[in-house]
């Protein structure tokens, strides 16, 4: 396996990133103002969602960079050929997919819709090109719409914000 090294460090380069991005998210979340004076709990203090998803951004890193150190130990994976681009067709899919996402369908669709394409359109571009087109289909049309299901009904009833 040869490109065990390169996966391995950048993976553990890539989580090391995740992990400080999501501890940063924390330290902010933490400064934002807790609104005691009006009343308000911890389930509705404007830094608790981001806090999650912080720490969950910390939990996800680390899971990443464990299993770099996992797959090759670093000492053993030589520094042999050139690093693998940064941007590459992957990555630029996901920053396109996310772009139409947040500027092109969020505001002008409704919220559920808009979730459902870009889910459904993320499975699809990301799915194993060796999966049957048919599978492919019904996979990412399956993802779509569960997880605008799931998505609208926590935020209308858990955290009580309603979506456009």
């Amino acid at each position: 396996m040869s490109d065990g090294g390169n996966t391995a460090r950048s993976d553990l380069r890539g989580g090391a990133g995740w992990v400080g991005f999501g501890l940063l998210i924390v330290a902010e979340s933490l400064r934002m103002d807790r609104f005691t004076a009006m009343g308000a709990e911890l389930y509705t203090m404007p830094g608790f969602v981001p806090g999650m998803i912080g720490c969950v951004i910390v939990l996800l890193g680390a899971i990443l960079m464990l299993r770099g150190w996992r797959r090759g130990n670093i000492a053993a994976a030589a520094p042999g050929g050139p690093a693998p681009p940064v941007l590459n067709r992957r990555v630029l899919a996901t920053l396109a997919l996310s772009l139409v996402y947040a500027a092109g369908l969020i505001g002008r669709a409704p919220f559920w819709l808009a979730t459902a394409l870009f889910v459904a359109a993320f499975v699809w571009c990301f799915a194993p090109p060796e999966q049957a087109r048919s599978r492919r289909l019904l996979a990412a049309l399956a993802a779509g719409a569960l997880t605008t299901i799931v998505v609208t009904l926590v935020f209308q009833y858990v955290f009580l914000v309603r979506l456009p």
